[in-house]
């Protein structure tokens, strides 16, 4: 496993989300990353005089504060974050300290979300000019409070490294000497934002800010939040999709040693202990009859059967431009269909909260990417005020999507209604799997015809269930989920006649949500498995197919040509061995994606090697850009090998990783990140691997056995019987 970054030099995506949740909010956020054995701060309060705007606090010792928009899962928010931040401050980094932001959606907003949330791969897109400028109005500041102190001019001082200096008479003065005096100044209006070319900090390979506490063991998850005199808690849900509980006898459950209560409500019980494990032998010990309900006999045959049906009927229009009968009959006509099946998350941090619950007030410790849909929900669940309902937010274990849901918090307040005193519930993996918030099924549908070697007409359509509709309803206009088509309607190839239809297709009782990339990793998957197929019938490469069509896209014909030389594309391989290609503009990025791969006599796969070329905008930090691909492209191959969630029985097979499987570290090839060197505004980069992955692999299978897989996971069995044959 290796992995080396290196550097080559050389379209706005729409907002995803749009409006914000109803409500007040008034929570207070503790400090996440603390020593287990010290006090829990309490509600954020200003470290010293100068606070010039939401996201920073200089006190007078000269430690700079970032107060942090988002939550940081992993994903190397803390430390990009602060560079935009501390890049316009001209704060001296060694000296930055980081506090996570109250809940305000008027201050932290997600300025592409709408609302104060973490996710679609935004976070340093969305914050590049906000931070930027709140650095730079905070350093004029205090430019200004040491020009009048020296009774200079401004223009005459600069700042460097948490100093403003006056050259002409070589004069300096530390930030934490000006705090006061800049403090007492009011804000400037529009100040100059720096030239990317006396950038400091941004595109340095900086270390982050929260890997010392995670290896020393300080970080405190929300799996960790200790209280005093905590009890602890686990559960069991009705295994059925809608199902509720029928009877328990916790006769036996009661016997085990340290077990305090056992708490029964309408849809799941809960085993209540001294510890995690007297909770967990305690609910092995329970015997629950459940009422199964009306999904008893659901299986994915079931689902799959409705999915199909509806993707044969005529959707809503998402984008349309020439004329689509006339492209379709004009040349070679191909059609072919694609489905992508459930997903599961599978953080490594399984679901917990802990909560104190009061007549008065409800106090919850979790990780969650999404603050006031948990403070509101969780008021629900308590019959509280959402004033009176307090959340302190913890760094988080892995999210993909799954802590932008607040069901575990409303989960856990229920049962701790039940309690007294606080007490921490912990899902087993399997019941996180098994109760999961799943990526849809989906199933597209493509026609399209060639001539002259090129694509002239192309229809396409994606049938499957709407997140949008139910997460955030007002999004969902005129029967269009946007996360559903995104990618799909804004393919980087130029196609004279074009049609994007989307078919909602609700899934009978199974929960669905978003997975790290929903729309566009199944879009992307679609397009370029068929693009892989339509350049072997038209008798081209498949790189010089795409690259005829991508004559509006620079920034992306650059990153194939890129991935093309570092890939070694065009070299000759041995038997089954293949290399498959992937381009996508997703998520404000443009990355190229070879992947190569060998398939045995077996239908096992082998990954051998990946090469992704990347231009997202200006590399804030070159080292988290290839993290985050790398684990994206992990992530992405894991699914395209192994992942799915099936369901019989009206019941999820899978339970934990032994039948959930993970890409284990020696299968995990070599990966080679190759960042673009660009003067563009940053763009994402936390769900592009995950993206390019799967398509990429699917066409290295196709290349090494000329088997055209259409449906994810792999199915070994059709490589195998297509060597027998």
């Amino acid at each position: 496993m290796g992995v080396a970054t290196k550097f080559a030099g050389g379209p706005t995506r729409r907002r995803l989300l749009t409006g914000s949740l109803a409500g007040g909010f008034l929570l207070a956020f503790h400090l996440p990353v603390r020593a287990a054995n010290e006090p829990v701060p309490m509600a954020y309060a200003p470290e010293g005089p100068f606070a010039p705007n939401a996201f920073i606090r200089i006190d007078t010792a000269g430690k700079t504060t970032l107060v942090m928009p988002q939550v940081e899962m992993g994903q190397g928010i803390y430390t990009a974050v602060a560079m935009i931040l501390a890049e316009e401050l001209d704060a001296d980094f060694a000296q930055v300290a980081l506090q996570h932001a109250p809940p305000s959606d008027k201050l932290y907003a997600n300025p592409l979300l709408g609302l104060q949330a973490t996710g679609g791969s935004t976070s340093v897109r969305a914050f590049w000019l906000p931070l930027r400028k709140a650095g730079a109005g905070a350093r004029a500041m205090l430019v200004q409070a040491a020009a009048q102190q020296w009774q200079v001019e401004p223009a005459s001082c600069t700042a460097s490294n948490g100093q403003v200096i006056h050259a002409a008479s070589d004069r300096k003065l530390a930030y934490g000497a000006l705090a006061e005096a800049a403090g007492k100044l009011s804000p400037p209006g529009d100040v100059p934002l720096k030239d990317p070319k006396n950038f400091t900090l941004i595109g340095k390979p900086l270390k982050r800010l929260d890997t010392p506490d995670k290896t020393n063991g300080k970080v405190v998850y929300g799996i960790d939040a200790m209280l005093p005199g905590m009890k602890f808690a686990t559960l069991a849900q009705c295994p059925v999709f809608g199902g509720k509980v029928g009877k328990v006898d916790d006769s036996a459950a009661r016997k085990v040693p340290g077990v305090q209560k056992v708490v029964v409500l309408d849809d799941l019980v809960a085993v209540v202990g001294d510890h995690m494990w007297a909770a967990k032998k305690g609910l092995d010990a329970l015997v629950v009859t459940w009422n199964e309900g009306p999904h008893a006999n659901l299986s994915s045959k079931d689902i799959w059967e409705d999915l199909r049906v509806a993707s044969a009927k005529d959707g809503v229009v998402a984008k349309s431009t020439g004329d689509i009968a006339k492209g379709l009959a004009t040349g070679d006509r191909v059609d072919a269909s694609y489905e992508l099946p459930f997903l599961a998350h599978a953080t490594m941090e399984p679901l917990n909260c802990t909560v104190q619950f009061k007549p008065d007030g409800c106090e919850i410790w979790t990780g969650t990417q999404i603050m006031a849909r948990v403070q509101s929900e969780a008021a629900k669940a308590a019959g509280l005020p959402v004033e009176k309902v307090t959340v302190n937010n913890h760094l988080i274990g892995g999210g993909f999507g799954r802590r932008l849901e607040p069901d575990m918090v409303v989960a856990a307040v229920r049962i701790a209604k039940e309690v007294d005193g606080p007490v921490k519930i912990v899902w087993t993996r399997e019941e996180d799997i098994q109760h999961d918030i799943y990526r849809p099924v989906y199933r597209d549908t493509i026609s399209a015809s060639l001539s002259g070697g090129k694509i002239v007409g192309w229809k396409y359509r994606v049938a499957g269930a709407s997140i949008i509709a139910r997460w955030l309803p007002p999004a969902f206009q005129k029967g269009i989920d946007i996360d559903a088509v995104d990618a799909a309607v804004d393919m980087p190839y130029d196609i004279p006649n074009f049609l994007v239809e989307y078919v909602r297709a609700e899934p009978r009782a199974v929960p669905t949500g978003w997975w790290r990339g929903v729309g566009p990793n199944n879009n992307v998957f679609a397009i370029e498995s068929f693009m892989d197929e339509l350049a072997r019938k038209a008798g081209k490469d498949p790189i010089a197919f795409r690259r005829d069509m991508l004559g509006k896209t620079p920034r992306l014909q650059a990153a194939l040509e890129l991935v093309v030389e570092k890939s070694n594309w065009g070299q000759a391989l041995p038997a089954r061995v293949g290399r498959g290609v992937c381009v996508q503009p997703a998520f404000g990025s443009f990355i190229a994606t070879v992947v190569e791969a060998e398939v045995d006599e077996q239908g096992e796969v082998r990954l051998r090697r990946v090469t992704s070329a990347v231009d997202t905008g200006i590399a804030v930090n070159p080292d988290t850009i290839a993290a985050q691909l790398e684990g994206g492209l992990i992530f992405g191959l894991t699914a395209a090998l192994w992942g799915e969630v099936t369901i019989d029985k009206g019941r999820v097979q899978q339970s934990n990783f032994n039948n959930y499987r993970m890409l284990r570290i020696d299968e995990v090839p070599r990966i080679d990140v190759h960042i673009i060197k660009s003067g563009e505004a940053p763009g994402g980069i936390g769900e592009t691997g995950t993206t390019a992955g799967p398509p990429a692999l699917r066409n290295a299978i196709y290349a090494a056995t000329g088997v055209a897989l259409r449906r994810l996971p792999i199915d070994r069995d059709l490589l195998a019987a297509r060597k027998r044959s």
